[in-house]
């Protein structure tokens, strides 16, 4: 049974594009050797993969009423994912993302006018009434609902991306208050177990903190001291690894509201992102939780048990 999750964040029409090599050589006209377009942002990411997997999901974001947010509006109508939480802004929000053909991509995002907006707290409010979760993203517009969810009692989970320093200013707002962090090994100035010890030490309040390891797995430390490593799993080899890092995010979280287990939950959350990021455009696929059932069983996953104190 599925939990009941608000997430806020960025809905973006989104460019894919391959590349044959980084970094990419200088030349006036290029043919790409690949191009997809679609509607992703790490709001509309996590908000689909979790409705895909089964939960009650409200989406919080900004959206523009030009031609690019009319394609994004239309998306998230046929995802289920439209609707009051969806308000409107000055301008939509736009990212390019550059794939070379080991899978490895640059992110450009375009959030200039999304970072003007001062979301409605009502909406939110409403959004998050009787929710299990709140996956709140660090991007400007939802710094102003951390309060509401904290006074509320709603659990609050944030993906900090590429950070590399715990006292990082533009992350301090979520690190005082979440209850789970992940974040991309590719910045760290330390090993993940031990920026899983500076996490904790930094967070009183944080319960779960997940290091995502590309090629390596991923490390996810627990409060009382244990570490959870897992190895990877990549079931259709690696095309594009856009969104590896909010696919293990959203899986994971899925699967421990639903059990409260975080091993069983790492697990399902490596399975899941190993299979997406074996697309060459990720952001339409989808997977049931009877499909991650099935492919857990097909492609097991190794994980074992230590200590991160």
């Amino acid at each position: 049974m599925g939990g009941k999750i608000v997430v806020a964040g960025v809905a973006s029409l989104t460019v894919n594009m391959g590349v044959a090599e980084f970094p990419v050589s200088y030349t006036s006209v290029q043919s790409p050797g690949w191009l997809e377009t679609g509607v992703g942002g790490a709001g509309q990411h996590v908000a689909s993969i979790l409705r895909g997997l089964g939960d009650d999901v409200t989406l919080c974001t900004v959206v523009g009423r030009d031609p690019a947010g009319s394609l994004v509006r239309d998306n998230l109508r046929a995802t289920g994912l439209d609707g009051p939480s969806v308000v409107d802004g000055p301008g939509s929000t736009y990212s390019v993302v550059l794939v070379d053909p080991d899978g490895r991509r640059m992110v450009w995002p375009h959030l200039t006018l999304v970072n003007t907006v001062e979301y409605p707290e009502g909406r939110f409010v409403e959004a998050a009434r009787d929710a299990d979760l709140a996956v709140l993203s660090a991007v400007d517009f939802v710094r102003g609902l951390l309060p509401s969810a904290v006074l509320r009692g709603v659990p609050v989970a944030v993906d900090l991306n590429v950070i590399a320093d715990v006292n990082e200013q533009h992350y301090r707002p979520w690190l005082d208050v979440a209850d789970i962090v992940f974040c991309s090994h590719e910045r760290l100035p330390c090993s993940p177990s031990e920026w899983i010890a500076r996490i904790f030490a930094r967070s009183p309040g944080c319960l779960i903190a997940a290091v995502g390891c590309g090629k390596d797995g991923c490390q996810l430390g627990l409060r009382d001291g244990r570490l959870v490593s897992a190895k990877p799993v990549t079931p259709l080899g690696v095309r594009n690894t856009s969104t590896a890092g909010d696919s293990l995010f959203a899986a994971f979280l899925h699967s421990w509201v639903a059990t409260g287990n975080p091993v069983e939950a790492l697990a399902d959350a490596v399975v899941f992102a190993g299979w997406r990021i074996g697309h060459r455009f990720p952001h339409p696929v989808m997977l049931t939780e009877s499909d991650l059932a099935e492919l857990r069983v097909r492609h097991p996953v190794g994980v074992s048990v230590s200590r991160w104190d």
